[in-house]
């Protein structure tokens, strides 16, 4: 059950580069004959990613990197459109859409990742909608009261 995995929300590293596995051919579903069809332009086609903090920076490149190798992408984080707690424009809703122009399919949903109930929220609504979560980012920052900008 993905609401079993709250206690992993851990700092995460992903080397996106060792996601791509090596050049591979699969044969063309629709003929019998010599004909081969790519399979390495999206290696995390049907894989379901959670971005925790893609509104900006890291979090949000790593996202879009995501979405441009064929993953469902959910972006989280507390800053939507109308509502940027440290007033800065950029939102979760416009990360999904950049990952979904990049290739994959950006979804997007407001959480507030210090309480643990929203938490269990987003991921039930994962569960809820894709069924599995393959692939975990945490890019949370939650410091901006604690820094002059």
């Amino acid at each position: 059950r993905l609401a079993g995995a709250v206690p992993l929300l851990l700092p995460t590293v992903l080397a996106l580069q060792s996601l791509s596995p090596p050049i591979g051919r699969i044969p063309a579903a629709s003929s019998k004959s010599a004909s081969w069809t790519m399979i390495n332009d999206l290696p995390l086609l049907g894989n379901v990613a959670l971005v925790a903090g893609a509104t900006r920076g890291a979090g949000r490149q790593i996202a879009i990197a995501l979405g441009e190798k064929g993953a469902t992408v959910w972006c989280s984080g507390r800053s939507v459109r109308g509502k940027t707690p440290e007033g800065r424009p950029e939102t979760i809703e416009e990360t999904a859409e950049l990952v979904t122009a990049a290739g994959g399919v950006g979804r997007w949903a407001q959480c507030d990742h210090t309480d643990p109930a929203a938490v269990e929220g987003l991921l039930a609504k994962i569960e809820a909608e894709d069924g599995k979560l393959n692939i975990l980012i945490n890019d949370i920052w939650g410091g901006d009261s604690l820094t002059n900008w």
